[in-house]
């Protein structure tokens, strides 16, 4: 039997992913159908390209419905609260000065499910959270990153 993936997240990030499943099951489920009527009544399926999109958009539909199950039902929820003070962890937000006059940086790092780096949520697989999980403020690090390697100091750990 295969070993099923634990999507370590916040309790924020799981009621975020129950209310995309719970739109994407009653209002984008229903539009898609609807689209898919219309374009039947076109007529000729074979070359009418309304029904093609209908059917692409109803499929990525279903496997983002699949997705988001998955990720609720094998959820570990994070709590950053009982994780030890001034540790980055996931769940915590971390402040970290790019070596040797770089601009001060804040991410919290979560798990890959809620992973958004517009709002400053970096997944705890990306290069930079793994170099930082265990780190203390005050400690240099260096991250591994794909143009090269770079030198950070934590200033904070929240």
């Amino acid at each position: 039997m295969a070993i099923e993936k634990v999507f370590p997240m916040t309790k924020e990030g799981k009621e975020k992913l129950e209310k995309e499943l719970e739109h994407l099951k009653t209002v984008k489920r229903k539009e898609v159908v609807e689209r898919i009527k219309i374009a039947r009544s076109f007529g000729d399926l074979s070359e009418n390209s309304e029904y093609d999109s209908a059917k692409e958009e109803q499929a990525f539909v279903e496997g983002r419905i699949t997705t988001i199950e998955n990720m609720i039902r094998n959820a570990q929820i994070i709590d950053s609260e009982a994780a030890q003070d001034g540790v980055v962890t996931l769940g915590k937000s971390v402040t970290f000065k790019e070596l040797p006059d770089g601009e001060e940086e804040t991410y919290t790092i979560v798990g890959s499910a809620e992973a958004d780096p517009f709002e400053y949520k970096i997944s705890n697989d990306s290069p930079i959270a793994r170099s930082l999980m265990g780190k203390k403020p005050g400690d240099e690090v260096t991250v591994a990153t794909p143009g090269g390697d770079m030198e950070v100091v934590i200033v904070s750990v929240q």
